[in-house]
């Protein structure tokens, strides 16, 4: 018998280091390609997806203001980076076959809709995947919170954030092998421990607020995704 997934619709975020693969910086379109091969088997589900892009890979607005840029103009180019990411995203998922909608929450006509809530949702109804880019639209407001912002104006079930490490961790699992992974760790824990970094700490108290669930999985780990959705044990979940 073919096993449903736990979920209905969800919001995956992918950091902009998940799209730079194992180059340095930039994008890799070999891994991209990689990751829409796995949002098309997580699409075979019959699960509803909508995407936020991180720009870290090409540019960071944290790194340029403390460069000297002024701050708001830094983290405006920061969210034309994650547009760059969100194009490239498009382009493969389209490549796979799937049905994209690239929605920006800067005004670009000539490559995308503008974010307009409900047209997301229609979008992800008829089974479209709809790739969201240009984070909020504001300054000084990260990618992880525009995740769950996101999720919580398009009624999604849980974030799923995809990144390099295989859930959450006591302490930085890369300088402390001893560290402890957790299956599941209470939202006010996440948001208290100042060594869980994973994930934006306005992301985890938008989420707590609102219960919506966080899942942190490995997104270099084929298959990942899809056991994550039909709810085998992946990752870390956040609740």
């Amino acid at each position: 018998m073919k096993k449903k997934p736990k979920y209905k619709r969800i919001l995956l975020k992918l950091s902009g280091e998940a799209m730079k693969g194992k180059r340095e910086y930039g994008i890799d379109p070999k891994f991209i390609s990689y990751l829409a091969s796995e949002i098309a088997e997580a699409r075979k589900l019959g699960v509803q997806i909508a995407i936020v892009t991180g720009g870290g890979n090409i540019f960071r607005g944290v790194a340029g203001s403390k460069a000297g840029l002024d701050e708001a103009t830094a983290h405006y180019m920061g969210m034309l980076a994650t547009i760059f990411n969100a194009m490239a995203l498009q382009d493969a998922l389209e490549r796979k076959g799937l049905v994209v909608r690239l929605q920006t929450a800067i005004e670009m006509k000539q490559i995308s809709e503008m974010f307009i809530r409900k047209r997301a949702i229609r979008h992800m109804e008829k089974g479209r995947v709809v790739v969201l880019g240009g984070g909020t639209g504001l300054p000084f407001i990260t990618t992880d919170t525009t995740a769950a912002m996101r999720g919580l104006e398009l009624g999604c079930d849980a974030i799923f954030k995809g990144t390099k490490v295989d859930g959450v961790y006591s302490d930085d699992p890369e300088k402390n092998p001893r560290a402890k992974k957790y299956d599941s760790v209470p939202f006010k824990e996440a948001f208290q421990n100042e060594k869980i970094n994973v994930i934006d700490k306005a992301a985890i108290e938008l989420c707590m607020r609102n219960n919506l669930r966080i899942v942190v999985f490995n997104i270099y780990k084929k298959g990942a995704l899809k056991k994550a959705l039909l709810g085998e044990k992946v990752g870390t979940a956040i609740r």
